[in-house]
């Protein structure tokens, strides 16, 4: 029997517990901010070498958040692709200011809001 998550909706939840703390989240946000300005730097410039940095960029923030602050294994090395659409999911609810209103993001880092 496997242990492992079958949909992204129950992943989701599992994201954000591995997120619990918001220097982690803060570093993940940096990360891909960071890539997002390479991606659009490769897009204008045309040059795909610079994708190289878009992916460094974003993981090393990323993990530097896993391995030093939240102290855990990074979900990407078990699930990448859901990994990488939760990381742009948690982004754009923080960005917008929907994050803290998520309630799996509630449950999972312990923020009731009635």
């Amino acid at each position: 029997m496997s242990n492992r998550i079958e949909s992204f909706e129950k992943f989701w939840p599992y994201y954000l517990g591995q997120h619990r703390r918001p220097v982690c989240r803060g570093l993940h946000y940096v990360g891909t901010t960071v890539a997002l300005v390479w991606l659009v730097g490769a897009a204008i410039t045309l040059q795909p070498l610079l994708i190289l940095p878009t992916i460094l960029s974003g993981y090393f923030f990323a993990w530097v958040g896993h391995f030093f602050v939240e102290k855990n294994r990074p979900a990407t090395f078990t699930y990448p692709l859901w990994s990488l659409r939760a990381d742009f999911r948690m982004y754009g609810k923080f960005v917008t200011g929907r994050l803290g209103r998520d309630a799996d993001f509630r449950e999972q880092c312990g923020r009731r809001v009635a």
